[in-house]
């Protein structure tokens, strides 16, 4: 990114990584509703983004569609499964633009690139347009997840962030980070500050799927699971002040 961008948008507090890509759930969307979208929750997240985005870091989201339609839910469970997927991938292109209208009522330029080409509302993904379009100083939301069925938006995640060279991957949770257990069923539970890729595949810690995780173990990217529910932890994250747990070779 040009000097002038980053003065321009200034830098009040010093951020540990250039470039990130923002994991975001569906579920996140719908805030308290039962499904579908709650703006005050895009609202929420949309204010977070930006203030990533202020201190001059390059920023690219990836977002799921769980809030709209799940392939693991009961309305899927008669459908083939690449069938599911594929509403599934709209879905996640519905809360792309979504997103895009409340990051740009708040003044962060935007492009929606998605793996389904939809000509008429969002650019087809073409890696280094994304870069060019981060180096420029806009928030890229990738929707379509990787355009194939039988992948998650988290492998969708990782693959964005390994293809764009991103510098970290931060999934937003509504935890605060990764823990030896469900601590909503076993209070002994532990959260784990840091913990290597290779014990979250092992003990099934539920971070991300497998093959997410794989291709972060394979790409060196850091992955930092935190609680994006706390207003201001997406900023601590990418100042690498410790929130969450980050995740890496190594424990």
């Amino acid at each position: 990114m040009s000097d002038q961008g980053s003065e321009a948008r200034g830098t009040q507090a010093p951020p540990k990584y250039r470039r990130v890509i923002l994991k975001l759930s569906g579920e996140m969307m719908k805030g308290r509703e039962a499904f579908g979208l709650d703006r005050a929750s895009v609202l929420f997240m949309s204010a977070e983004i930006k203030s990533v985005y202020d201190l001059g870091v390059e920023v690219g989201v990836v977002i799921g569609g769980g809030n709209i339609f799940r392939g693991s839910s009961e309305a899927a469970a008669h459908m083939k499964r690449a069938v599911a997927d594929q509403v599934g991938m709209l879905a996640t292109i519905i809360n792309a633009l979504m997103l895009q209208d409340a990051l740009e009522q708040m003044g962060v330029p935007t492009r929606v690139m998605t793996a389904l080409p939809i000509q008429s509302v969002a650019e087809a993904y073409i890696r280094r347009r994304a870069m060019r379009h981060m180096e420029k100083g806009r928030v890229v939301i990738f929707g379509g997840g990787t355009g194939s069925p039988f992948f998650t938006t988290d492998s969708a995640a990782a693959l964005r962030a390994a293809e764009t060279e991103a510098d970290a991957l931060l999934k937003g949770t509504k935890v605060d980070g990764v823990y030896t257990a469900d601590p909503r069923k076993d209070p002994q539970a532990k959260l784990l500050k840091k913990c290597s890729y290779q014990r979250a595949i092992v003990e099934d810690l539920k971070v991300m799927d497998t093959a997410a995780i794989s291709l972060c173990q394979e790409s060196a990217m850091p992955l930092i699971v935190y609680n994006l529910s706390v207003p201001g932890n997406t900023r601590r994250v990418v100042c690498g002040d410790g929130t969450g747990t980050i995740l890496s070779g190594d424990e």
